[in-house]
């Protein structure tokens, strides 16, 4: 099934890792910059996309900790990243990664 990972584009950081990404993932994950698609989405899809990752597959989305778990299964470093997914690891990762991702959106969006 292909999945998409939404990410942005105006994060540097987050144009690192999907230029790694793009050239390791399988091609049943497809990157997509949110801000190219901006005719598509009303502006609060624009915002809750821009906050944290979106992954989806099918009908289902995938977001935050999960979304970039989720994506680098579509590489040979997927069982890497599962570990963020473990009982005891997981809490520690999804804070991390919520306080990053609010931090990274305050910096480059509410100014």
């Amino acid at each position: 099934m292909k999945e998409t990972l939404y990410y942005d584009g105006k994060c540097s950081l987050c144009v690192a890792e999907m230029d790694k990404l793009a050239v390791i993932k399988g091609e049943q994950l497809e990157l997509k910059d949110i801000h190219e698609l901006s005719d598509q989405l009303t502006d609060e899809e624009r915002v809750s996309m821009l906050k944290v990752l979106h992954l989806q597959r099918g009908n289902q989305w995938i977001t935050g900790i999960d979304a970039n778990i989720a994506a680098w299964q579509h590489t040979r470093w997927g069982w890497i990243w599962r570990i963020l997914g473990w009982p005891l690891i997981k809490p520690i990762a999804n804070l991390a990664y919520k306080r990053w991702a609010r931090w990274r959106y305050d910096r480059l969006y509410t100014k």
